[in-house]
């Protein structure tokens, strides 16, 4: 069986790596023979810091679905088509909203440094920050609506693109039409049904729906779309995963 997990907020949490305690438990997952894949609203490139580098080249979605790895390769980027990019870009300018827009590799940021998105961009160094207008095939957008959010929102809504709002955080998360976390895993050969998977956001509903199990960690409005909820606490993770990867040997 596959076992597909999101990150922050799942098995990953307050951007810290994983845990000692999680790392085990998904060894433990590998050696009774399931494969393990991971698939976070995460950039590639901000994916594998918080992964022990034994993980880095298991299967991946990113940017929900916009970005695809095995083997640490990226495989396959969906990108904005150009119109939309030029839609956004007016949106921006209208409501003067600060942003991170990544590319295939490379970012755009102008929100505050105090965000927590901040602290989880980059922190290898690995990628450039530039200039919007100097950015390629951009493939994911998040604005930071501010006050304005009810505007902002009925805007992108005339876009056809894909969002998901985060109201915790106050950002509003752009992924190409049609791109989601379900529409990455069939890139890497997942089935309908042959899967289970463990979320905790709005960004996981797709992959649930799809699922033969789903796991909500945590008290959120996805569990509505779970088959079965945990608390977002590691011990009770640890064995809802344990369980499951028993049950399905």
């Amino acid at each position: 069986m596959k076992f597909v997990f999101d990150l922050d907020g799942t098995i990953c949490f307050k951007g810290k790596p994983l845990s000692g305690g999680i790392i085990n438990a998904l060894e433990a997952c590998r050696q009774s023979g399931h494969e393990v894949i991971f698939a976070s609203a995460r950039p590639i490139r901000d994916l594998l810091p918080v992964l022990p580098e034994k993980m880095r080249e298991f299967p991946m979605v990113g940017g929900n679905g916009a970005f695809v790895a095995c083997n640490g390769v990226t495989k396959e980027v969906a990108a904005f088509e150009t119109e939309i990019v030029g839609a956004l870009r007016q949106i921006i300018t209208a409501f003067q909203l600060p942003y991170l827009v990544d590319s295939q590799w490379d970012y755009a940021y102008t929100g505050s440094e105090a965000h927590p998105i901040y602290q989880n961009l980059d922190p290898l160094k690995i990628a450039k920050k530039v200039a919007l207008q100097d950015l390629h095939d951009i493939v994911k957008v998040v604005l930071f609506p501010g006050e304005n959010r009810d505007a902002v929102l009925f805007e992108l809504q005339q876009l056809a693109v894909t969002l998901y709002e985060h109201a915790s955080e106050n950002i509003i998360d752009i992924s190409p039409n049609g791109i989601d976390k379900w529409n990455g895993l069939t890139k890497l050969g997942v089935i309908e049904g042959e899967y289970i998977a463990f979320g905790n956001d709005a960004n996981d509903v797709s992959m649930f729906l799809k699922a033969k199990e789903s796991v909500c960690v945590g008290n959120h409005q996805v569990g509505d779309w779970a088959t079965l909820q945990v608390p977002s606490e590691e011990a009770a993770i640890i064995e809802m995963l344990s369980h499951l990867s028993d049950k399905y040997k």
